[in-house]
């Protein structure tokens, strides 16, 4: 009867997973099937599609680690789900708004380029992730370390900031832009996020995150700042979205060179020693 209760357990986290793959194929489905370039409307979808596979995606993880119910199966899962949902439909929603903008062959071409590279530096974070959650098991050292920040910017993240941009560049923000800006905005953008994926930069993670609730006061402040950040991405989801991933980006490339300078600071007093 155990075996059999454990199984019954391992299915929620998984079914999670699932749930957010399954968010991420139908962004990829319907941008395959439409005929006309995707609309601001179409965008705005697939935009609020990937971010509800990004929470569930918090969300099967934190699930598996309150029931125990961990797996080697679920695990590798998870990372195939993220390498579709995040690596490949943000891509796939790039290259059909890319060529309805009656680019070039040669612009065509390079902007395939660019959305492949931002393919392939995804599914590298996320093999080097699964990589380093395998050697540091058994190591409560390095398993805090994984815990406390990411190594290179995660592919949630990173699904969301290219979205957000595209939808951005989609929107009445966007439309003083010439056509060549918003393709060389959009590429160069997606080009950065591919080398912060795999780079050793330091991103904070939430599991970090230890929430003590001190007074009265500060949980009414938070509710609040809830309730501005909730209305700004609900009427004001190009600039909303933008503005939080692109926030959360440099944050971590400031932390990372804080990280370096001290590093180097510590390395010159070592040798005047």
């Amino acid at each position: 009867m155990r075996p059999d209760r454990f199984k019954q357990v391992n299915l929620v986290p998984n079914f999670v997973t699932a749930f957010s793959l399954a968010c991420g194929l139908f962004v990829i489905f319907k941008t395959v099937e439409i005929k006309i370039v995707p609309t601001y409307e179409l965008i705005h979808g697939a935009l609020i599609l990937l971010l509800i596979s990004a929470i569930a995606d918090f969300l099967d993880g934190a699930i598996a680690r309150a029931m125990k119910a961990e797996s080697e199966f679920g695990f590798l899962f998870d990372t195939l789900s993220d390498a579709i949902t995040f690596g490949v439909a943000p891509s796939v929603l790039a290259i059909k708004y890319l060529s309805g903008l009656e680019t070039e062959g040669k612009w065509l071409f390079f902007s395939l380029a660019c959305s492949m590279v931002y393919s392939i530096c995804g599914v590298l974070r996320l093999v080097r992730f699964q990589i380093l959650t395998k050697q540091s098991r058994g190591n409560q050292q390095e398993e805090f370390k994984l815990k406390r920040a990411f190594v290179g910017l995660p592919i949630p993240a990173s699904a969301l900031a290219f979205s957000s941009m595209l939808l951005f560049l989609s929107s009445e923000y966007a439309e003083i832009l010439t056509k060549e800006l918003k393709l060389g905005l959009l590429n160069g953008y997606s080009l950065i996020l591919a080398y912060l994926m795999v780079s050793r930069w330091k991103f904070p993670s939430l599991k970090s995150l230890h929430i003590r609730v001190p007074s009265f006061n500060l949980i009414f402040l938070s509710v609040m700042i809830a309730i501005v950040l909730f209305y700004g991405v609900l009427y004001y989801l190009p600039l909303g979205v933008v503005s939080i991933t692109f926030g959360y980006i440099l944050f971590g490339a400031v932390l990372t060179f804080i990280r370096f300078w001290q590093g180097r600071r510590f390395r010159k007093l070592t040798e005047k020693k």
